[in-house]
């Protein structure tokens, strides 16, 4: 399939009417006359592997001031995958629905085979690519996602179309608690000190670590700030997932948009004892709180804190090891990008006790004074949909001038279901 990138850049648009959809009223009022048609296996495969994919290592931070005469430790995965992510953390994953279940697909452990999975041969590589995202799919249900088409599950102008018969509901997850913490061993790394801006002290006693120069007490990161860079990376590797889906759509001549108006407390599982039961994630709550906090999914995608883990320190331990420890990043008898992978790994210096007690010190800060990590926002971070459908053509050529749609979405049928 050849298919240029500007088209679909600049013939993006989003094309909400699918087959077998209805808006009920109005100028535009439309009952399709069709029934509803699922993407194909085939379809919702190719999305997935565009949306998390697997396409070679990536190549690392190569150089940090706080270790001059080595190669930098940031990255948390040396994994390459289809959309960037911060400093190499590679936290996402992807969860979606379609009429036969519910499923995630996590591909963020993945290690690849060489520095890129293309070659020269791109069916193939694609064959390969997505065999990855299908080998890593895990059916949660058998069902549709449970999402009532009503406030407060969804915004009112989505109700007619969200989650509808025959879509593909695409719903890419972060975990912040992974994220946060990368993002503040970057910080200590460099000496900064993270202070409590809410009462201008440092979050912990820091003290005895500016006294042994791991901190330098002159550069100072206010941890609203530390919180805002880790919801922010977040959402933007979960946007780039989903963007690289919708330009994919184009290509396909599917239908959809990305779009936000769903409710993620109800779609992870937060009304469960209310017989909604969402994608089934573990809740934490606290009378503090107005909404409960998602943690995880028990088993498949778990946050780095409290209720996994005993406390902050047995998590900042686990987060350690899977930079530093048996077939984390750095391990020198693992591979990666490099030439010279085993020489270049076994020249990095792991995290001193030190390091380890400071990053302890502050995690464990945060979670006592709010009672979950991140301390600010939710630890599993959902922040954006993509919904994929067959296009009813006949509602835009009744409706809309030409152009509407593309020759890719009027071949669709064709091109991909004659068989």
């Amino acid at each position: 399939m050849h298919f240029p990138l500007m088209h679909a850049i600049f013939g993006r648009r989003s094309r909400r009417f699918g087959l077998g959809m209805e808006i009920p009223s109005g100028p535009l009022g439309y009952k399709s006359k069709s029934e509803p048609l699922p993407l194909s296996e085939l379809e919702q495969s190719i999305l997935i592997a565009a949306a998390t994919g697997v396409t070679g290592w990536n190549f690392g931070i190569p150089f940090g001031p706080d270790r001059p005469k080595e190669h930098a430790s940031y990255s948390l995965r040396l994994t390459g995958r289809t959309f960037p992510t911060a400093g190499g953390f590679g936290t996402p994953a992807m969860l979606f629905t379609d009429d036969k279940g519910t499923y995630i697909t996590n591909t963020r452990d993945i290690r690849p085979s060489g520095i890129s999975e293309l070659g020269k041969d791109l069916s193939t590589a694609a064959e390969r690519i997505m065999a990855v995202c299908k080998e890593n799919t895990i059916k949660l249900s058998d069902t549709r996602l449970d999402l009532p088409a009503e406030p407060p599950h969804m915004l009112e102008p989505n109700l007619w179309m969200a989650n509808a018969p025959g879509s593909t509901l695409f719903m890419p997850i972060g975990d912040a608690s992974e994220q946060m913490l990368a993002l503040m061993a970057l910080a200590i790394s460099n000496g900064n000190v993270l202070m409590d801006d809410d009462i201008g002290k440092p979050a912990g006693n820091l003290q005895p670590f500016i006294s042994s120069g791991l901190l330098n007490d002159s550069k100072r990161i206010p941890l609203s700030v530390m919180h805002q860079m880790a919801y922010e990376a977040n959402c933007s590797e979960l946007a780039f997932m989903g963007h690289n889906i919708v330009l994919t759509l184009q290509a396909m001549g599917l239908g959809g948009l990305y779009f936000s108006g769903l409710n993620r407390w109800s779609i992870l599982g937060a009304f469960a004892d209310k017989g909604i039961k969402g994608m089934g994630f573990r809740f934490e709550r606290n009378e503090d709180w107005t909404l409960p906090n998602p943690v995880g999914l028990d088993g498949i995608y778990e946050g780095l804190c409290p209720p996994y883990y005993p406390n902050m320190r047995a998590a900042v331990e686990e987060f350690v090891k899977r930079k530093f420890g048996p077939k984390g990043a750095y391990d020198k008898d693992t591979p990666g990008p490099w030439k010279e992978s085993k020489t270049l790994k076994g020249g990095i210096t792991p995290y001193s006790d030190e390091f380890v007690d400071c990053l302890s010190e502050i995690a464990q800060y945060i979670y006592d004074k709010h009672g979950k990590f991140p301390g600010t926002f939710s630890t599993i971070v959902l922040p954006g949909y993509v919904q994929a459908i067959h296009l009813d053509t006949e509602y835009y050529d009744k409706f809309y001038n030409t152009g509407a749609y593309l020759k890719s979405h009027a071949d669709n049928l064709k091109d991909w279901h004659s068989q």
